[in-house]
């Protein structure tokens, strides 16, 4: 046999046992003081003795010490945390319990007992504590023997049916709960005594005794319960109703759902059979979306039914049922009779419900399936008519049934269905309306796209763009090629949410906007910063973020959230600098085919705020294809989920020119209309050759101004540009003084010979130097002014070094 502690398993420190004694006086002095109390807190018991217990508080507590008292003499005792001092007046924190130790014909003592609190889980729970807790405890609470019958279960499980816990004691789940799939918690519990792991969080749905009508959601734990030789005994599980939550989860999730799939496009009867299609079979059995039949049009809808009319007829627009026989022609007529409840819906613009049908009612329910039957024939129990209305005015009317669905339609339905209606309904009225504003969507859209992309040396471009309807032929998608100076290029891909007339009217004005930010030679996140201030600035001015309205975007004068990425390129080195906003990183196609992704840090879309863009810096070799696209391009049609993986085998093709490069990668992953818009960008990279760049770093000493002239003449002579030396030399020493005037650090003096000639000086200085007009009498400032006469283009930029001044010159003879 072993010894006590082996038989009974490791003695908790809380144990009565194991706690430390001291005896107190009437009066709250030390008449006892133990060796254990003296392991404890290393007072010698002739320093305690005969002294008030509250000297071994810490001040905190010890003030406590008279209202201590006074609880222990009215309820004859006290137990909580005290922090007591040690000997080296370090506190300890330490358990304590008062009860009272009187003494026949003696003096009232008090007796108290002390348990260190260091790496302690808590303090020791009587039964009478622990059998409180379970009872009372409003969580469901049972244990099951090996054979998975109850043998213990609290009050609260009650309320799920089946009885009270003695008339649980020996069954098994699925004699109490004949309604419910037991056999799936029952595994659960199986696993949990054969692995000795935890379920934690296992969602059970089904029909419960306490409510056989409709399904209910069970969060449900399983814990398995051993010996003290860690045998399986049972296994101890909770169990709570999340009904309510389970139910709302699925109200958004059908509420997400329809924002992803109704409004894909501008269609009346897509977007009709789009709400049916949402609604069956997770909320209805059966729902018929009627519309009247000047909606279909994209005419203005009537104001109401004539009051002498006998039946109303409206266009069946969309129709869904559980039942795939069940088809009812798209287009048919639907024929109601006046003041049954379709028609009052559509009347007075109200929802109706009935929790149940009349089952020998036939007077509207023939255009349910588009035959003669009853409501008990259709087999349909409970129903809902919600009228479609956008904007004020109701377009038809939606019908859900529940057939199979045992639950009736509650009031919570009523309010999703009204919701589900009222989205679909923003979204047929934009589609009516956008017929009528098609012509005039065409001519804006196409005068805001570029017609031709400008001509340049850094890059040899193609641009592909696929509209989201190739009828209007109208999006929100954009692209440009920008010039900048000193021979780069800014590359540029932008994404408006959203399709129509608004959506092409904010794309023109990021396109201007970004064409304006990039004359500045700004780099793309500092393009991208004043892009997202002048999108958030222009949203709240023309009425906040909630006048953007819609899926389609109809409404919207902004462009909230609107993705963009902008990329320049370099042709001197072939560096390449980016940045995004909410936008996908392009892709590199190169030299030798091999397709790969640029790690691009994704800044927030424009206009909604937050952190600061980031942009990346990367050289490309030359003859590499950079590929800038929207998400449309990455759209799969069948799971609707971005994937940028699809886009590399299609870069890898070859193709004999990047213009059919392009239209190939397009026609291979979109279809001829796609649900999004799509942009494709592609630019074969260009390196301007050592006989096109000629640089020298100067000191910051007057006297070079004079070997600079002479650099630059001997240059241009070499290649064959003598007729530009004069003004050159001019350029070239105007800019070389005011550097040296005005700044600091190193100079450096290039040439570059491309479509034009370019000058550019570089020095330390951080401030833009201004253009202005100097008077009769001034000695100085007339080099700017020299420059811009003797210039095509010239200006400022910043770089990390410091900010250079240019200038262009055409490379044709002057006096030609």
């Amino acid at each position: 046999m072993g010894t006590h502690q082996e038989q009974t398993g490791e003695r908790h420190r809380f144990d009565v046992a194991d706690a430390v004694p001291v005896l107190l006086d009437a009066q709250g002095l030390v008449t006892c003081w133990t060796g254990q109390a003296q392991r404890l807190l290393e007072h010698r018991a002739a320093e305690v003795v005969g002294l008030p217990a509250a000297g071994l508080l810490m001040p905190e507590d010890a003030a406590r010490v008279p209202e201590l008292a006074e609880r222990c003499r009215r309820h004859g005792g006290w137990a909580g945390l005290l922090t007591a001092r040690h000997a080296d007046g370090r506190p300890v924190r330490v358990m304590v319990r008062v009860v009272a130790a009187p003494e026949p014909d003696g003096p009232a003592r008090w007796l108290a007992l002390l348990s260190e609190m260091e790496r302690a889980p808590g303090w020791d729970m009587s039964r009478t504590v622990l059998e409180q807790m379970v009872n009372r405890s409003p969580v469901g609470i049972a244990i099951v023997d090996t054979d998975l019958r109850f043998v213990w279960s609290n009050a609260a499980l009650e309320e799920f049916g089946g009885g009270e816990p003695f008339e649980r004691l020996g069954q098994r789940l699925a004699d109490i709960q004949p309604g419910l799939d037991a056999s799936a918690a029952e595994e659960q519990m199986r696993r949990v005594l054969e692995t000795g792991e935890p379920v934690i969080g296992y969602e059970h749905l089904g029909r419960v005794r306490s409510a056989p009508h409709r399904e209910t959601a069970h969060m449900m734990s399983f814990t398995r319960l051993e010996d003290a030789r860690g045998r399986a005994m049972g296994v101890y599980y909770t169990v709570v109703d999340v009904s309510d939550r389970h139910r709302a989860r699925r109200r958004l999730a059908l509420l997400d759902r329809a924002g992803r799939h109704i409004g894909r496009t501008l269609d009346v009867v897509q977007t009709a059979q789009e709400l049916a299609d949402v609604a069956v079979p997770g909320f209805a059995d059966l729902v018929g979306v009627d519309l009247l039949g000047s909606v279909l049009h994209g005419a203005e809808p009537s104001p109401g039914p004539p009051a002498d009319a006998a039946t109303v007829e409206l266009r069946r627009a969309g129709h869904r049922s559980e039942n795939e026989d069940e088809a009812v022609g798209i287009g048919a007529t639907a024929a109601y009779p006046a003041g049954s409840p379709p028609i009052r819906a559509l009347t007075d613009g109200r929802s109706w419900r009935a929790e149940r049908l009349d089952p020998l009612a036939r007077e509207w329910a023939t255009d349910v399936l588009g035959r003669e039957a009853t409501l008990r024939e259709l087999g349909l129990h409970s129903a809902m008519i919600v009228p479609v209305r956008a904007r004020g005015v109701t377009l038809g009317i939606t019908t859900f049934f529940r057939r199979s669905r045992k639950e009736p339609f509650d009031e919570d339905d009523l309010r999703l269905a009204e919701d589900l209606v009222s989205r679909a309904a923003v979204c047929v009225d934009n589609a009516r309306r956008y017929t009528r504003e098609r012509d005039a969507a065409l001519v804006l859209q196409r005068s805001l796209l570029p017609h031709r992309l400008s001509e340049q040396d850094a890059v040899e471009v193609a641009a592909c763009y696929r509209p989201a309807d190739e009828l209007t032929g109208l999006g929100g998608d954009w692209y440009d090629v920008v010039p900048l100076s000193g021979a780069r290029v800014a590359l540029v891909v932008g994404e408006v949410p959203g399709h129509g007339i608004d959506a092409a009217a904010s794309m023109g004005r990021l396109r201007t906007a970004v064409r304006t930010l990039a004359a500045l030679d700004l780099r793309p996140e500092e393009v991208l910063a004043h892009l997202d201030d002048l999108v958030g600035r222009s949203a709240r001015d023309e009425g906040g973020p909630d006048y953007v309205t819609g899926a389609e975007g109809a409404g919207s004068m902004q462009a909230v959230g609107a993705g963009c990425v902008y990329a320049v390129y370099d042709p001197v080195d072939g560096q390449c600098t980016m940045a995004a906003a909410g936008h996908p990183a392009p892709a590199v196609v190169l030299p030798d085919g091999e397709a790969t992704f640029v790690q691009l840090p994704q800044g927030p879309p424009l206009g909604v705020g937050g952190p600061p863009f980031e942009s990346v810096e990367l050289v490309l070799a030359e003859g590499s294809v950079l590929a800038l696209y929207t998400d449309g391009l990455l759209a799969r049609g069948d799971a609707g989920a971005d994937d940028p993986h699809r886009l590399r085998p299609a870069l890898e093709r070859r193709a004999p020119s990047l213009a059919l490069h392009s239209r190939a990668v397009v026609d291979a992953l979109v279809p001829t209309r796609p649900d999004d818009d799509v942009v494709l960008l592609m630019a074969r990279t260009r390196l301007l050759g050592a006989d096109q760049v000629a640089d020298w770093d100067l000191p910051s000493d007057p006297a070079v101004v004079a070997d600079a002239r002479k650099n630059a003449s001997r240059q241009l002579t070499e290649w064959g540009l003598e007729h530009l030396a004069f003004t050159t030399e001019l350029v070239v020493s105007e800019l070389v003084t005011n550097a040296i005037r005005y700044a600091s650090g190193p100079i450096r003096l290039r040439l570059i010979r491309e479509r034009s000639l370019i000058c550019e000086v570089l020095d330390g200085g951080a401030s833009a130097p201004h253009l202005r007009h100097p008077r009769v009498t001034d000695e100085g400032g007339r080099g700017l002014l020299l420059v811009s006469q003797f210039s095509q283009r010239w200006g400022t930029r910043f770089a990390p070094e410091g900010k250079i001044i240019w200038a262009e010159q055409s490379l044709t003879d002057p006096m030609e």
